[in-house]
């Protein structure tokens, strides 16, 4: 079963949220600051993580950025959980690179379901082997590695699934909505820069060889192969 690390602050919450999940059959590790929780991640890295954004010590967003620009950590699907909810705050955790955002108070069933939700999604990417390839990108989801002329790209998670959602659909028009959807998860029911900043994020990462995703004005994207 998956290992789940929450990063929580609130003692009470945190046993709260850890005893249903054991309840449920997961592993769980939890931290009470932002370094202790990354601590737990480099020791044991987990599968997922809940992440509390006010901490007493290092800001759950900067907790977010070195979970993701980590080598060995940047797989981990991350859950926001915090009570910062006004748009502007989940377009940011989005934007960050979360893969979800619960606000607080929530239910814990709600929350239960978002989780397995999210590790859903992870499972079928690690399904049946797939090489796909574009121009000078290669993507092989096996082994979660992306090359741009033999030479390894690092992405985060939700950049490879954005790619491997445009090599996948390669030559086809994708809206904002349709990726939201897709490779977040989550509906469009917020005004979100969320799919133009990754895409961005991404071009740069792929160099010249980014070029081949189009943006589709008024639209969306589309990847075409030279």
């Amino acid at each position: 079963m998956a290992r789940i690390l929450i990063i929580e602050d609130e003692q009470d919450l945190a046993g709260l949220v850890d005893y249903n999940l054991r309840a449920a059959g997961f592993e769980t590790d939890t931290a009470n600051t932002g370094a202790g929780g990354l601590a737990r991640a480099r020791a044991h890295p987990p599968d997922l993580v809940l992440l509390d954004l006010m901490l007493p010590d290092v800001a759950g967003g900067e907790v977010l950025r070195m979970l993701k620009s980590d080598p060995e950590l940047k797989k981990a699907a991350v859950v926001i959980v915090s009570a910062k909810g006004q748009e502007a705050d989940r377009i940011q955790g989005l934007e960050l690179g979360a893969d979800d955002y619960v606000v607080k108070p929530f239910s814990v069933r709600e929350l239960l379901l978002r989780v397995k939700a999210v590790l859903r999604r992870a499972d079928a990417e690690e399904g049946p082997a797939a090489l796909l390839a574009a121009g000078d990108i290669s993507l092989d989801a096996s082994r979660h590695q992306v090359r741009v002329k033999g030479e390894e790209i690092i992405l985060t998670a939700l950049e490879f699934r954005l790619l491997r959602t445009l090599l996948e659909r390669s030559d086809r028009v994708q809206t904002r909505e349709v990726l939201l959807s897709d490779v977040w998860g989550i509906q469009a029911e917020i005004h979100t820069r969320t799919v133009d900043t990754h895409i961005k994020r991404l071009r740069e990462k792929l160099g010249p060889a980014g070029d081949i995703i189009e943006t589709v004005r008024g639209v969306g994207y589309k990847l075409s192969p030279p």
